[in-house]
């Protein structure tokens, strides 16, 4: 089987692990080999860039430094990690990426659009996604989301989700964006519902893109209406 690299992006709290593990598990069911994976992340090198960035210790440098810093952790992610898995044949599903880095540091934070597609060339060249899952949800929900999630683990707010809700929300456009820019790569999901149900909309899209691909298995999708898959919005409002 070919190696097939898919990405999960979205904001804060909007269920990303949650779903790569569900998916993960209907893979292989079907015998495909996966590789779960994460960003910033995913090679030792690559984790220490992770703590050092989201405990807050880089936010004074701005965002281009963050870009930068991504970038490396990026590279040894995909030297060390994803490259090897995908010519190995194995799906390789991976908790945010490049997207990440054009929503958060570019969209988001004024990074010249030209610098981020400048190391997107170099850093990831060829190795881009054959699809990208972008769960969309409403900031303040998903921050909900991720405040309990901390509160079960202990934690404080990590470098992003201490920031404000303007943030939040220009955040949440700058994934549709990226959606409507790309809508061959990209499939937006309404993550509002019960995890249950948003599965079953992501297994509907793998399915979709890759259907021929998989091998049968013992997991068979329910039928899921095309309707129940959102488009990118066209305007640049949210319902919330």
């Amino acid at each position: 089987m070919k190696g097939r690299f898919i990405t999960f992006e979205g904001g804060e709290g909007v269920g990303k692990s949650t779903q790569i593990e569900r998916l993960k598990k209907r893979l292989e069911d079907r015998g495909v080999s996966v590789v779960a994976t994460r960003e910033p992340g995913g090679s030792k090198r690559a984790e220490a860039i992770r703590e050092a960035v989201l405990s807050g210790a880089g936010r004074g440098l701005g965002p281009l430094a963050e870009a930068l810093l991504f970038s490396a952790a990026r590279a040894d992610h995909l030297e060390q990690t994803i490259r090897p898995a995908l010519r190995r044949g194995a799906f390789v599903l991976c908790d945010r990426f490049a997207d990440s880095t054009r929503a958060y540091q570019g969209l988001n934070g004024g990074v010249d659009s030209r610098m981020i597609e400048g190391l997107e060339r170099i850093v990831v060249a060829e190795t881009r996604p054959d699809l990208t899952i972008i769960l969309d949800l409403a900031p303040e929900i998903g921050l909900t989301r991720a405040k309990i999630r901390r509160q079960l683990r202990a934690e404080g707010p990590d470098r992003f989700e201490a920031e404000d809700g303007d943030f939040h929300e220009l955040l949440r456009q700058a994934f549709i964006d990226i959606a409507l820019a790309e809508p061959k790569r990209c499939v937006v999901i309404d993550a509002a519902g019960e995890a249950d149900a948003v599965e079953e909309l992501v297994w509907q899209a793998v399915q979709r893109r890759f259907g021929e691909e998989l091998p049968a298995g013992a997991t068979a999708a329910r039928s899921i209406p095309a309707t129940d898959m959102i488009p990118a919005p066209a305007t640049r409002s949210h319902g919330g």
